[in-house]
């Protein structure tokens, strides 16, 4: 049965893959993106009505409403929610007393306030309808800590937390909520870093498969976890990482 998916940090990355997906399984997917330009080729590049793209900031109140409020009139009331948007902060955002609260408060505000607005927002809707599902793409940097990666590390731990509240006050009503924590995935995101012939080995040496995630890695994982064959996957913050925890 066709659903309402709703993507946010969609144009490019992992959130252009899951999008892809989506629409390509027969789903109604709203791509929700501050990079209209990336939207744009995205939007381009499917060429389908079951997409609908719309440009906005995930970490601003009235973006987000102007967003759920676009897709349920012309999609419907959403089914379910991916927040993907994320930002390590770049390379200024580092150790603790080294980040700038702009820095701190620019990472916070997408991968902390952006999924609690969005979860907040279309809640009630899957309440009232008795069935939802929020896939958070987390990370396992929430899991442990990054060296200097302080405000990334402490927003990824928030959203997990997030996903188990989510789950403990939701599930009864047929709502649940899972948090995704991939490894080091080469996306345009860490793409800075791994260019870097030194970087790009010191990471891999952490990992025991000895190689990097790719995006249909999240995308296929994405899809399990929001379909009704994962119905028991509830509040969980499940590692995707080449074996990196197990070292």
């Amino acid at each position: 049965m066709s659903r309402v998916v709703l993507v946010t940090g969609a144009a490019s990355g992992i959130g252009r893959g899951l999008a892809l997906q989506f629409v390509q399984a027969g789903d109604r997917v709203a791509a929700f993106d501050y990079d209209g330009a990336g939207l744009d080729r995205l939007r381009a590049e499917l060429d389908d009505g079951a997409l609908v793209t719309i440009a906005g900031d995930v970490g601003d109140a009235a973006d987000v409403e102007a967003c759920v409020s676009e897709t349920e009139a012309r999609l419907g009331a959403v089914d379910v929610l991916i927040n993907n948007a994320g930002t390590t902060g770049g390379p200024k955002a580092t150790t603790t007393h080294e980040t700038s609260v702009a820095d701190f408060d620019r990472v916070t505000a997408t991968n902390i306030r952006g999924p609690f607005l969005l979860c907040r927002r279309v809640l009630p809707s899957m309440v009232a309808r008795g069935r939802g599902v929020i896939v958070n793409i987390a990370s396992v940097a929430g899991l442990v800590a990054f060296p200097g990666r302080a405000a990334y590390s402490v927003t990824k731990g928030a959203l997990i937390q997030l996903t188990r509240a989510i789950a403990v006050d939701y599930a009864r009503q047929g709502v649940r909520a899972v948090a995704l924590c991939p490894g080091m995935i080469e996306t345009p995101l860490t793409q800075w870093r791994l260019n870097d012939p030194t970087l790009r080995e010191e990471v891999l040496t952490r990992i025991p498969s000895h190689e990097f995630g790719a995006i249909a890695d999240v995308v296929a994982a994405v899809k399990f976890l929001s379909s009704d064959a994962a119905a028991y996957f509830n509040g969980a913050a499940l590692p995707m990482d080449g074996g990196y925890l197990a070292l």
